[in-house]
């Protein structure tokens, strides 16, 4: 497995991850929209943010997207002033699940995190996902917060 820093050939592959956690949606059935462009670019632009993904190689050396994840560095004045680690947009492909590639994604995103200096990782997760929380609850991560969101737009 390879974990990089997702190049603009991985969008539509990251896009599909999201789309659906429940199935595996193809890559090319995706459509990128200007808004996504922008949002990558921007992702891309700025040394506070990471969009990583776990990539398989396949015979022909071309590889397949089965994880990916985003990372924003966030300065603060708690924890000494150390920076905390966001991560977000946690996905293992649906046909992938269970068999540790999602523990080796945070793995690695967390030393990512610990190498830059943070002093925590942090990362919400919708109230819905009861697995994700029992996955994330069995890498260590505490439930310390409640989470609040108010929508900006329609």
């Amino acid at each position: 497995m390879i974990f990089r820093t997702a190049t603009r050939q991985d969008l539509p592959a990251v896009l599909a991850l999201l789309a659906d956690e429940e199935r595996v949606v193809d890559p090319a059935s995706v459509a990128v929209g200007e808004a996504y462009e922008r949002a990558f670019a921007a992702i891309g632009a700025d040394p506070r943010n990471e969009l990583l993904v776990l990539v398989e190689a396949g015979a022909s050396g071309a590889g397949t997207v089965v994880g990916c994840l985003q990372i924003t560095y966030i300065p603060g004045l708690g924890q000494g002033g150390a920076e905390r680690a966001l991560v977000e947009a946690v996905r293992i492909r649906a046909d992938r699940r269970g068999g540790g590639l999602g523990r080796d994604l945070m793995r690695r995103a967390a030393e990512r995190a610990r190498a830059r200096g943070c002093a925590l990782v942090q990362l919400t997760s919708n109230k819905r996902r009861s697995d994700a929380h029992r996955f994330y609850e069995s890498l260590g991560y505490a439930r310390s917060h409640e989470g609040f969101k108010l929508p900006l737009t329609d």
